[in-house]
């Protein structure tokens, strides 16, 4: 079970004018990560150390996005303003979640813009749409060297602070959640208000702790 990526949702404003935000925290660190033509929508990501990245993404104009849960978060999402969706963990057997929640995965795919396509199954997107503390769960399909997390990176994610219970998301993985969780520090705040990711810190090169 790896901490895999996050998951901010642009703006009003659109995905470009996001990127353009964040690239004045992060510096010119993003990088085009192409159309999810089943859930009608784009990102870009930055690749982190570990094994890990960060998504910025945006609802598309297409039917695909009004039919797939995914693209109904995303829209959902960017309609309140845009911010933090979510936070994912990659498994390496979805099978436990698809028993334990009745339902079965979601496949997932993209073309980069060099043309590798990039293949995955996920579930929980739905949990996570009811409440937001909560991870979605992905499996990767394609090799290694393909996957997002592969690109080199040199911002680490160092601690996500979540209003929730952690009981209910150590519940929802079915794992025990240490102090730092895969390497990452998570602080669980407001246990009984509204669950949703209340900011992310990561270690930037030249500039130190970013907090978003």
């Amino acid at each position: 079970m790896h901490v895999d990526h996050l998951t901010f949702v642009a703006g009003p404003e659109g995905l470009a004018d996001t990127v353009e935000q964040l690239s004045h925290i992060f510096g010119d660190r993003f990088k085009d990560g192409g159309v999810h033509p089943s859930f009608g929508t784009r990102n870009n990501i930055m690749p982190l150390t570990d094994g890990r990245y960060l998504e910025v993404v945006e609802v598309l104009n297409h039917p695909a996005a009004d039919k797939a849960v995914y693209g109904q978060a995303v829209r959902q999402r960017q309609e309140a303003g845009g911010g933090w969706l979510g936070w994912v963990v990659s498994v390496d057997d979805l099978s436990p979640y698809e028993k334990r929640l009745d339902r079965k995965s979601v496949k997932g795919s993209r073309r980069f813009p060099d043309g590798r396509l990039l293949e995955w199954e996920q579930i929980g997107v739905k949990g996570l749409m009811t409440d937001a503390q909560l991870p979605y769960f992905v499996h990767w399909k394609s090799d290694a060297e393909v996957l997002p997390s592969a690109l080199p990176g040199d911002v680490t994610l160092a601690s996500i602070d979540i209003a929730g219970s952690k009981q209910r998301v150590e519940e929802w993985l079915g794992a025990p959640m240490d102090a730092n969780f895969d390497g990452v520090h998570f602080d669980f705040t407001a246990p009984h208000g509204a669950p949703a990711i209340l900011a992310v810190t990561f270690d930037v090169p030249g500039k130190g702790s970013v907090r978003i």
